[in-house]
């Protein structure tokens, strides 16, 4: 199986169809589809033996009765967190001399006690705290507005006290729309090799450019390229919660997918698509969220892929 590769735009029409959006508005959507949100939460698992988490496990989002305040700058961020008499506490610093910014801090210290060029980090809760701390922390995501004030994160942690074994994981999420590509090829599949990865902001680049008529979306890293052309049936737009059907050009009747990259691609495919959300900026698409499988030449093995993206 060849595909010959090509070079091309993609010919979207900014069609005044209905759906279509204002300047940071969502995409009508389908009847009974809901659009995504972005998440803000704190999140912990605790290891037994842990003495911060007691071996517990718990998720606190926003809500009438918890409060999930995150804020900080590119030198700290601190989370705080109330819930009918739970109280828990984050602190994160980049070493000194550094920023936080996609990656990983290792050897991290105490946040307000770290010594030479170590990171900080210090969770506690509920009167338990560490004395020392060592640990990591990842950030995956991480935005800053025009003023330096923090405005989107995704970070994990693991924190160890008192230099134990027993870990505290989490999760810290703010105004999170996931940034990711997720690729998962049957054995068979021509086009994905039978390969699974998953491409996070942190290792990877990943762009979307297109209208509400259809989208080109490029993802490089972890030692690939891929590419894909999502386009809505012939005179239409994409629609939150619609479930189509695909060919690799759309017609009337099928969406057009077309995801190719590492230098191979399909002659023709069948498949599904779902957009779960799509949001545009002044007529040009600043964030989306779909899923899709795309089957080359009409064989049965498959490629399912999961995009998460927002400008």
């Amino acid at each position: 199986m060849r595909r010959m590769r090509y070079v091309a735009t993609l010919a979207l029409g900014t069609a005044a169809a209905t759906g279509l959006a204002i300047a940071g508005i969502a995409l009508a959507p389908a009847a009974g589809a809901a659009t995504a949100a972005p998440l803000t939460e704190f999140a912990y698992s605790s290891a037994a033996g842990d003495y911060i988490g007691g071996g517990q496990s718990a998720t606190f989002t926003p809500s009438a009765s918890t409060t999930v305040s995150i804020t900080g700058t590119n030198q700290h961020v601190s989370v705080s967190v109330q819930d009918s008499g739970t109280f828990w506490s984050a602190q994160l610093s980049p070493g000194r001399g550094d920023t936080l910014h996609p990656g990983d801090y290792l050897h991290a210290e105490r946040d307000s006690f770290r010594t030479g060029r170590a990171p900080g980090l210090d969770v506690y809760g509920d009167g338990r705290g560490c004395n020392t701390v060592s640990g990591s922390f990842r950030v995956n995501q991480i935005a800053f507005n025009s003023s330096g004030a923090l405005v989107y994160a995704d970070i994990d942690f693991t924190q160890h006290c008192e230099s134990a074994h027993p870990a505290l994981n989490g999760k810290i999420y703010l105004n999170q729309f996931p940034l990711s590509y997720r690729q998962k090829s049957d054995a068979g599949d021509y086009v994905g090799a039978g390969a699974t990865k998953t491409y996070y902001n942190d290792t990877s680049t990943l762009s979307v450019s297109g209208t509400a008529a259809g989208f080109q979306f490029a993802i490089s890293g972890l030692g690939d390229t891929w590419n894909g052309i999502i386009t809505a049936p012939t005179g239409s737009t994409l629609v939150i919660g619609q479930h189509y059907k695909t060919l690799r050009f759309a017609d009337a009747t099928h969406a057009g997918l077309d995801v190719f990259g590492d230098g191979r691609g399909c002659n023709t495919s069948t498949g599904t698509l779902t957009i779960n959300d799509i949001v545009l900026s002044a007529g040009a698409v600043s964030r989306v969220s779909a899923t899709f499988v795309q089957h080359c030449e009409g064989a049965t093995p498959a490629l399912h892929g999961t995009l998460h993206y927002y400008d």
